[in-house]
């Protein structure tokens, strides 16, 4: 995996599990950095689509076995125990693409403080 691409999902997989972390949206504010990495077709906006592409995609280069589910291993860069913990539904030891995508548009829908499908 190239470096800027790494640098990218875990800047945005810690950007947003602090938001899901700190439960509020205040905390959702993202430096323009990470908004870059997000803000795939450069509106200025990070879009619900745009966000759930990109984490798709961040699922698919956190997966390094490529068995479609992530391991505590491959992701102790990103995520804390507790981080893990929480998004693990199902509490089977691993996060299945389900689980982590449906934490992180939950944290999409809770930075979204307007309801409008886009981060500012």
């Amino acid at each position: 995996m190239k470096p800027a691409v790494l640098l990218a999902v875990l800047v945005a997989c810690q950007t947003l599990f602090s938001v899901a972390q700190a439960q509020t949206a205040q905390t959702a504010q993202m430096q323009q950095g990470q908004k870059d990495q997000l803000d795939s077709n450069k509106d200025g906006v990070v879009q619900r689509s745009e966000y759930q592409a990109f984490m798709q995609a961040a699922f698919t280069n956190l997966d390094r076995n490529r068995n479609g589910r992530l391991e505590p291993s491959e992701v102790e860069a990103v995520l804390t125990k507790a981080q893990f913990a929480a998004t693990d539904a199902n509490s089977d030891g691993v996060l299945s693409k389900a689980e982590f995508m449906n934490r992180v548009m939950a944290d999409f829908a809770a930075a979204d403080r307007s309801g409008d499908g886009n981060l500012q």
